[in-house]
């Protein structure tokens, strides 16, 4: 049974997207706070391909789904553009996708990261949710683009959600990723800082909110956190290599 954000949630930084709550749509998006996992996961870490001992991650998986009206429906996440029915995903598997949607009352979509771009997605009236894993590669291949595809809802009638991902002052990268993102769309060199020795500075969310724009999506939240500069509250495979992962959540409630 969902039930809604709390002040003990707060105090763990559990939160939900801030942005025009839909009717009937519920989101979550967790932090580090809040788990059983041990030093370098501690303590909510939700990926059980990192290391970490499976017992911890099956106790945090379930203090999570404690909070859930069903069960999430995990991903083998490949940095790709495949998007599946969270309604069709069984329970305790992970079908190789980067990203989910669902029309089901109950059907909750999830993707886990620890720099990567989270973005959830919404119809204005509730109808359809989707919840994409948006690193660069994935971002740069479509799946924010392929998931509103699959969502099948006219652009005019989303709104988006930028979880916590890797800030713009921290996400350095090589020009081959920047004249990726410019043969794109030339707009997207607004996204990038030059930094000398043929190193950018990235700003994901810009080039996130680039796509969303696109495609019409102009209702667009979130975007201010940085996963590696928030060490006490955020898992960063960037800053710490051996981490935890983190989860965001989205369904339309029963």
């Amino acid at each position: 049974m969902w039930k809604p954000i709390t002040s003990a949630d707060r105090d763990t930084g559990w939160q939900a997207a801030d942005w025009p709550q839909p009717p009937g749509v519920a989101t979550l998006i967790t932090t580090r706070g809040g788990g059983v996992s041990q030093a370098p996961y501690h303590s909510l870490n939700l990926g059980d391909h990192v290391g970490d001992q499976p017992a911890h991650v099956a106790e945090n998986r379930a203090r999570l789904a404690a909070r859930l009206p069903g069960p999430p429906a995990w991903l083998n996440q490949v940095h790709g553009i495949t998007v599946v029915d969270a309604a069709n995903v069984a329970a305790g598997s992970a079908p190789q996708a980067d990203a989910s949607f669902s029309r089901t009352p109950g059907a909750v979509c999830v993707v886990m990261t620890a720099d990567c771009l989270p973005v959830l997605l919404a119809a204005r009236d509730g109808s359809v949710v989707g919840a994409a894993h948006a690193g660069w590669r994935g971002l740069l291949a479509g799946v924010i683009e392929a998931t509103v595809d699959a969502m099948n809802e006219s652009a005019a009638n989303l709104i988006a959600y930028l979880g916590p991902a890797i800030g713009p002052d921290a996400f350095e990268v090589g020009g081959e990723v920047r004249q990726a993102f410019v043969q794109h769309n030339v707009h997207a060199v607004q996204a990038f800082t030059d930094i000398g020795d043929g190193k950018y500075l990235a700003d994901i969310y810009l080039l996130a909110r680039q796509r969303l724009q696109a495609m019409g999506i102009a209702a667009v939240y979130g975007g201010d956190s940085c996963t590696v500069i928030e060490r006490a509250r955020y898992f960063s495979y960037r800053r710490d290599g051996v981490t935890g992962r983190m989860a965001s959540l989205i369904w339309i409630n029963n």
